[in-house]
Parts: C-alpha cells; sequence; structure tokens
C-alpha cells in the first residue's frame, strides 16, 4: 500500500509519500527539498536534518554553505558558482539557482511532481517521485528549454546522507582510483587516490572536507551506502548514458555539525557549467525541446546487502 498526504515540517508545508518499507517527505517552497528518506522497517533516516541552522528560505544567490546544510536538494545548471555562456553576465548562483526557489507541486494517485521555472534563462525544471516496489524510489527529471537558444546545463542531487555509524560507499568494481578536485586538509585537489582508503568514513569530525570524482565516464550506474553496523544500505541507480559522471562529496566538519557523504551521479564534468561547456560535458537542450534522465533509489537492510 503506497499513500501520500500533507502535512507539515518544522512549520513548512510539506508533502509525505510512502510504502509499506520507505517513507519520503519533502517541502515545496524549499526547492522541493527532501527532508526525510527513512528505512520504515529499521527506523534508520538517511537524510541529516538542519540541526543548529534554521530551515528557511533563502534569497536568490544565497551561498549554500550558510544555509541550513540538510537534506537532499537539486545543483542545477551548475554546482560552483560561474558565469555561462548562454546565462547572461550575471554569475549562476553557490549549488545553481534551483535549491533557494519554491517550487510548485502537484499531487497523483501514486506520485508527487514538483516543478521550477528558471530565473537566469526561461525554462522548467521538473522531478517526479513515484514508488517501484515498496523498497525502491523512481525520481523522474525533466529539464524544458522555453526559450529561443539552445542552453546547456549541469546536473547533480545534493542528498547530504548522515554518516551516524561507519559507512561504507559502495562503487562498480572497475573503479581503482578517484581524483580529488577539492580538497581542504587531508587530501589535494589534483591528486588521485586509492578508492580502498577514502571507502569507510566513520562519526568522528575533523574539519576536513573533500570532493573527489571518477575520471571518464562510468559506464556502471550505480552507486550506495551501506552501515557497517547495522547493515542498512542505500543504492542508487541510473541510466549512465544520460548521467555518465560521478562525483562524491565527503563532509567530515568542513561544512556541517554532522558527518555527511554525498553521492552525486552527474550530468557534466565537473561541478562548473563553464567548464562542463569548454570541456564538451554539459547536456544542451534545443529551443522548445526537452532532456530526461532518472534515478532509482532502493532502501534495505541487513540481510539484503546482496544488492550490490
Amino acid at each position: 500500500m503506497q499513500t501520500i498526504a500533507t502535512t507539515t515540517y518544522q512549520n513548512w508545508n510539506s508533502v509525505i509519500l510512502e510504502s509499506a518499507f520507505v517513507r519520503v517527505q519533502l517541502i515545496p517552497e524549499l526547492g522541493a527539498k527532501i527532508v526525510s528518506l527513512q528505512n520504515k522497517q529499521t527506523g534508520k533516516e538517511w537524510l541529516v536534518d538542519a540541526g543548529r541552522r534554521q530551515l528557511m528560505s533563502r534569497p536568490y544567490g544565497y551561498s549554500f554553505g550558510d544555509a541550513d546544510m540538510s537534506g537532499w536538494d537539486e545543483c542545477f545548471p551548475t554546482i560552483d558558482p560561474c558565469v555561462a555562456l548562454g546565462y547572461g553576465e550575471g554569475v549562476l548562483p553557490d549549488h545553481g539557482e534551483v535549491w533557494s526557489l519554491p517550487w510548485e507541486v502537484d499531487l497523483f494517485d501514486h506520485s508527487i511532481c514538483c516543478q521550477v521555472k528558471g530565473m537566469a534563462r526561461p525554462y522548467v525544471f521538473k522531478r517526479t517521485i513515484s514508488f517501484v516496489d515498496d523498497h525502491t524510489l523512481r525520481l523522474d527529471y525533466e529539464v524544458r528549454n522555453t526559450g529561443s537558444d539552445a542552453m546547456s546545463f549541469l546536473w547533480v542531487p545534493h542528498p547530504q546522507f548522515i554518516v551516524n555509524e561507519p559507512t561504507r560507499i559502495m562503487l562498480p568494481s572497475n573503479v581503482e582510483e578517484l581524483r580529488c578536485v577539492y580538497g581542504a586538509k587531508e587530501h589535494s585537489a589534483g591528486i588521485s587516490y586509492d578508492w580502498k582508503e577514502l571507502s569507510i568514513i566513520d562519526e568522528r569530525q575533523s574539519g576536513d572536507g573533500s570532493k573527489f570524482y571518477y575520471e571518464g565516464i562510468q559506464h556502471e550506474g550505480w552507486c550506495g551506502l551501506i552501515g557497517e553496523h547495522s547493515g542498512d544500505y542505500l543504492k542508487m541507480e541510473y541510466d549512465s548514458s544520460k548521467t555518465p559522471y560521478f562525483g562524491l562529496w565527503i563532509d567530515r566538519g568542513i561544512g556541517n555539525d554532522r558527518n555527511v557523504i554525498t553521492l552525486e551521479p552527474s550530468i557534466g564534468y565537473y561541478d562548473r557549467l563553464d567548464r562542463a561547456i569548454a570541456n564538451g560535458t554539459a547536456q544542451a537542450v534545443l529551443p522548445n525541446q526537452s532532456w530526461q534522465w532518472s534515478l532509482l533509489l532502493r532502501l534495505g537492510s541487513k540481510g539484503n546487502e546482496q544488492a550490490f
């Protein structure tokens, strides 16, 4: 049995979609932020909450790192601020523009559809969440170019998965190294690191933070997390022909007051739209056309590790 209900979350209007095993909650007014992703069987909450930070609306162009640092946001059409071809002379905001905008929401019998209109140029960005089965969510994305010129974009999801036990990052067997593109303390940008050294993150904070990418196209479209003690797991699956790159953000206290892992299947390489346009990895959409892609998100628990 799958149900949809409207409710509130910290005084914000929210929507809950749930099955017998999975519960997901989002706030349309806050960039359609997913504030909760829960395994109902075990009580495992996967997304970090705002903690001491205030969950509130932020003005366009606000620094993402100064906001609530919680939940799951969408980064579009860039991650890092930049000036990009086709977007005028203004700087595209930190983590893109859609996370700080209120989205429209439509509720259907078995799905939640949220959409938002672009500010820097005319487009509509849409995300629809539904269940494939009681353990598996499907997130369908679409961007429609409503302008008169071709539009390039970069996209990543930004789910801040909380580390409340030693957590193993699961990647395809062909991954041997990840290249650091941002490092604060332990890692240095431009250096590739042995994947085995990065794959387990515990709860201890060090004030560090690092961003990594798999160099080149990742042909096996999946990634995931599994708790070393509980066996609770999460697995993302996606079509690598449409989402060909993979990024990984690990925050050990540089931005958040609890450790988080962010899995980022990516359209465009990497982080800045102007860079992705220059290296040919940005996706282009012609006028009055659209581009679609999707993610599957499966939650499970100990005894079901064969998912990996």
